[in-house]
């Protein structure tokens, strides 16, 4: 037990490390390329992994739903993720990987697991255009020398879901949104999101809020751009709270993850008063935990715009 434990442990604080687990498995012949690619999701996201069990199929659901399934006394929807991906799968569909995402459960079907691997969020980069999904988000490289052809196609879940199930997409911003953020002239809010859906609700949510924001890819490329503006504004003479008025932070991100991206803002002398509040799709107690460790300012599971409002506006009063 006190093995067991330790191991759940250690892996909840990978979190505070800039590392990450990431399941692998596979899904079939992909019908452009002709041969099987190995794909992966943050373990973070997993509930459990279960044998195919029997799907309940509604009147007029069109794949890739592939229908109803209960699990554990709760009925959720099963993806089929070799249709989503363009896949085909040699010895069908064996497996379901039960997720919990931005407040929901569902379960994508694959073909087979291949294994669980620690990785350090360098060795994730962003997905070029031409790897040729809108489902594909980063690209993991194995081995840790970052030089191998051992890669992993990371998924964009949050862009699967949007696509599958609107339930998923939150609701439109309300007019408890409208409120007044009071930002000086010039100040801007720092987002770092990976999924390119997610980025497109952000800016259209602080868009409705007034909210002027400069959008990133990467926990890393947000870091680098505040790191130039406080420059630029020492330089000037400048505060750089009259230039950033707050953070907005996803958690899993290539290259650099939210919580090491919170923790060097907290842990600079002329940053740390600038608001972090963290957007994700990884719920829980254990990364509400972690939020507190790094020092950021608020947490807000995906995609609820209107109570992403209210954090926002609480956390620029503090910090007024």
């Amino acid at each position: 037990m006190d093995n067991f434990q330790k191991e759940i442990d250690e892996r909840a604080n990978l979190a505070l490390s800039n590392k990450f687990e990431l399941l692998l498995f596979r899904l079939g012949s992909d019908q452009r390329k002709g041969k099987s690619e190995l794909y992966g999701i943050n373990v973070f996201k997993l509930r459990e992994i279960v044998p195919m069990p029997n799907i309940t199929r509604a009147a007029g659901m069109q794949s890739p739903l592939l229908g109803m399934a209960s699990i554990r006394d709760q009925f959720i929807p099963v993806i089929d993720l070799p249709a989503v991906t363009g896949c085909t799968p040699e010895t069908g569909l064996n497996l379901l990987l039960v997720t919990e995402y931005a407040r929901s459960t569902q379960a994508f079907a694959v073909e087979s697991v291949e294994n669980i691997v620690r990785l350090d969020w360098n060795q994730v980069h962003t997905a070029e255009a031409g790897i040729g999904s809108r489902n594909i988000t980063s690209i993991a490289c194995l081995d840790s020398d970052g030089e191998s052809n051992n890669l992993a196609l990371v998924l964009d879940v949050e862009q699967i879901l949007y696509d599958i199930i609107p339930s998923v997409r939150g609701v439109e911003p309300g007019e408890e949104t409208v409120k007044n953020f009071n930002l000086k002239p010039g100040q801007v809010a720092i987002v770092a999101e990976d999924s390119k859906v997610a980025r497109q609700l952000l800016e259209q949510g602080l868009k409705s809020m007034g909210i002027p924001a400069l959008m990133h890819n990467t926990g890393l490329e947000a870091w680098q751009k505040i790191t130039q503006m406080q420059q630029e504004a020492q330089a000037a003479g400048e505060s750089i709270h009259d230039k950033i008025a707050l953070v907005l932070t996803d958690l899993e991100m290539p290259e650099m993850d939210g919580f090491t991206l919170t923790r060097n803002i907290k842990r600079d002398d002329v940053l740390r008063h600038i608001p972090v509040v963290i957007h994700s799709s990884l719920s829980g107690s254990a990364n509400e935990d972690h939020v507190r460790k790094v020092g950021a300012d608020g947490y807000v599971a995906k995609f609820e715009i209107n109570e992403l409002s209210n954090v926002i506006y609480r956390v620029l009063e503090a910090a007024r």
